[in-house]
């Protein structure tokens, strides 16, 4: 590997937020059951079957998720078809694209977002902290 790649990848490791455990980039497609334990994993490619995350999954630009997804937080710039269960938060992006019914205390659709399918969120019990900002937590940067 010539140094000008290890310097490369360096730079870009060091933009990735703290937690992260996986990225998944184009030219990847994955078939069948993804269990993350915690941390953040963002999909930049084909996914289908199911999902189940303690902590955030991020479907990027390029990203396409096919079946079920389950997650602390899920952000959506990418498109995702089938039911989504965010626990505490769902982004959707100003290109996001979901088809399907979703299950969330908290939804944000930016302009330009496109949600098709029931919305189903639970009121909040009185006292419970609100969700965190995805964003600023995560240091999550879109174009």
């Amino acid at each position: 590997m010539a140094l000008f790649d290890k310097t490369r990848r360096k730079r870009e490791s060091a933009d990735l937020p703290d937690d992260w455990v996986g990225w998944l980039e184009p030219g990847v497609e994955l078939e069948g059951k993804l269990k993350v334990s915690a941390g953040l994993v963002r999909l930049n490619c084909h996914f289908k079957g199911e999902l189940h995350s303690e902590g955030t999954v991020v479907i990027h630009d390029q990203g396409e998720v096919e079946g079920e997804i389950h997650a602390k937080l899920v952000s959506i710039s990418g498109k995702a078809k089938g039911t989504i269960h965010a626990s505490e938060r769902l982004e959707i992006k100003d290109k996001g694209v979901v088809v399907g019914d979703i299950y969330t205390p908290c939804l944000l659709v930016d302009p330009g977002g496109f949600l098709d399918g029931k919305s189903n969120m639970p009121l909040r019990q009185p006292g419970a902290p609100a969700p965190p900002n995805l964003e600023a937590e995560k240091g999550i940067k879109h174009p």
